[in-house]
């Protein structure tokens, strides 16, 4: 069977420390698959072998069937494999409209320079919109980033990732630092996005990730504890004493 994404015994180590151990993953396509797990778990270094961030020590990567261990990152891109990350690099200065349009031009093989003014490219214009239209952005697209609420930013970032087209996208705790309450914007964009993509997340805030995600994988000292469904994490002991119920009393 071929997965939308598949790790093979996935280790990563610096120097002494290994940080990813023997870690085999497999998203289905069109999943909604959670990597929870506390602080230093690996979630995030997973990630970027994932991406060709960092190199495997051993182990291997298949995108969509085929071995992308040692591709670049530019190429697994290429290949549909799309992150987002923590921290967000959006352009301040640019509109949202113009941040979008970095990644469609970057796509479609055009050269476009906002800084420039120079009316732009049409196609990168339409598609532009026609992205905003789908993620429900269009009445932000004249603001500028700098003039955004941090949770409107952390859309945009999403909106960049889906510029590129991927058929897998990686978000990085798509909702750190959103204040409690309004985690459901970046919901309702999710819940907008293409069925038949893979979407693999990060997340701490666990209403998110039981209201989001299919399955979840709880990784716990760079190994994967557990996976399953949302039900059968949330009423396993051993998550419930490693992550969720020390999280509780946090």
């Amino acid at each position: 069977m071929s997965y939308a994404l598949e790790t093979r015994g996935l280790c990563k180590r610096f120097g002494a420390i290994q940080v990813t151990k023997s870690v085999d993953l497999r998203i289905a396509h069109g999943a909604r698959h959670a990597l929870i797990g506390p602080n230093g778990a690996g979630k995030t270094t997973l990630v970027n072998l994932c991406t060709g961030m960092f190199k495997p020590s051993s182990g291997a990567i298949l995108l969509n069937g085929s071995d992308i261990t040692s591709a670049s990152a530019q190429r697994r891109v290429g290949g549909g494999l799309v992150r987002t990350f923590q921290i967000n690099t959006l352009f301040n200065g640019l509109t949202v409209a113009e941040n979008l349009a970095i990644p469609v031009a970057q796509r479609l093989g055009r050269s476009w320079k906002p800084w420039g003014r120079t009316g732009g490219d049409r196609a990168v214009a339409e598609e532009v919109v026609r992205l905003m239209d789908e993620l429900n952005l269009l009445a932000l697209a004249s603001k500028t980033i700098a003039d955004l609420a941090y949770g409107q930013r952390r859309l945009v970032e999403i909106a960049i990732a889906m510029a590129l087209q991927p058929k897998v996208l990686l978000l990085d705790e798509p909702a750190a630092g959103i204040p409690n309450g309004e985690s459901g914007m970046i919901l309702d964009l999710l819940e907008r996005l293409p069925d038949a993509m893979s979407i693999v997340f990060i997340e701490h805030d666990m209403n998110l990730v039981f209201r989001f995600a299919r399955r979840i994988s709880v990784l716990v000292e760079g190994a994967v504890l557990l996976e399953g469904s949302v039900d059968e994490i949330r009423n396993d002991q051993r998550v419930r004493d490693v992550y969720l119920g020390r999280r509780h009393h946090d």
